[in-house]
């Protein structure tokens, strides 16, 4: 598999932090923050010590299987499938893991990498594209595209290999293994998918980087911003971009990609459109917040609102919104 050797000193004796019982509490604590409401949270929390043991015992005799999946749809912003596993073992489980491979995903990640990663989200993103349309030389064009199905196409057997040249624990990978096959491609919702995600494209990241030499480079997830002076040069990386993720990753990239001048069209990626002029809210997120102050009114709506507008261009935008004005 095409990549680098950044970070690739291979991981071991990680399956017993795991699994310690200190970890399993640690994990307890930091899966029910805020969900001390839920059912499955009171009714773990009546037996949590006992639970906590029974897990221990289950992982230490390999035991453990993910638990039958719960799914639902979302509309916003765009239809998908959520899966949802209980709270006792499953989604303590996961965060154990994280609380000792976090730190190992992150570091192989690059600096261009964004979503669900602490501190690189929505915000950070648009501050990152910001700040590289400053060089207004260098970034007159934008190749912007997306993976076509990204969570659903993910192949097991590539994510397994990718995960044997990080870590060679066979305890780990057994478990790791456990996760990956409980359902098909990586289940939207899990904890651990969006950090599978992630890892799954991350070697790509460094080829982009690092073999090809791109200097403006954002991928959120699946979306994926690439800016340059020079127009054919775009279309060329577009064409060795979908041989990479077709031949390496086995992904598909949609076939609306676009290669288009930035202040022609503006970027519109992570919920703004960029120019290197200013920067506006997307029209879509306009509309939901405008619908939701004018239905709710509520102080979490409009602070959650600022939160959008003030990493933009808006002035006079809330005044209008709270008006109930027409954007």
């Amino acid at each position: 598999m095409t990549g680098t050797s950044k970070g690739m000193k291979r991981k071991n004796n990680l399956f017993q932090q795991i699994i310690s019982i200190e970890n399993l509490h640690l994990a307890d604590a930091h899966a029910r923050k805020g969900k001390g409401h839920q059912y499955g949270v009171i009714t773990h929390i009546k037996n949590a010590d006992n639970n906590i043991q029974a897990l221990h015992e289950m992982l230490k005799s390999k035991n453990y299987h993910t638990s039958e999946y719960t799914t639902f749809k979302v509309y916003e912003p765009k239809e998908r499938l959520v899966f949802k596993l209980p709270y006792f073992p499953d989604r303590i489980m996961h965060h154990a893991i994280m609380n000792v491979l976090e730190p190992i995903f992150n570091n192989l990640f690059t600096a261009d990498t964004y979503s669900c990663i602490k501190g690189k989200g929505i915000h950070a993103a648009a501050n990152g594209v910001k700040k590289s349309l400053q060089d207004k030389p260098n970034t007159q064009y934008c190749l912007k595209l997306d993976i076509k199905k990204f969570y659903p196409s993910v192949d097991h057997v590539i994510l397994k290999q990718i995960l044997r040249r990080k870590f060679k624990d066979r305890d780990l990978l057994w478990l790791l293994d456990e996760i990956i096959d409980s359902a098909d491609g990586l289940p939207i919702g899990n904890y651990l998918s969006q950090y599978f995600a992630n890892f799954y494209l991350t070697y790509f990241d460094h080829w982009i980087k690092e073999t090809k030499q791109v200097k403006y480079y954002f991928r959120y997830a699946d979306d994926i911003v690439i800016l340059s002076s020079n127009k054919p040069h775009l279309h060329e990386l577009n064409a060795e971009i979908k041989s990479y993720l077709n031949t390496i990753l086995n992904l598909e990239v949609k076939g609306n990609y676009q290669v288009f001048p930035v202040d022609v069209r503006g970027i519109d990626f992570v919920g703004y459109r960029f120019y290197h002029t200013h920067t506006l809210l997307r029209k879509s997120i306009k509309k939901r917040f405008a619908k939701a102050i004018a239905k709710h009114k509520n102080k979490n709506t409009i602070a959650a609102y600022n939160g959008w507008a003030k990493h933009c261009n808006s002035k006079n935008l809330l005044k209008k919104i709270l008006a109930n004005d027409s954007i």
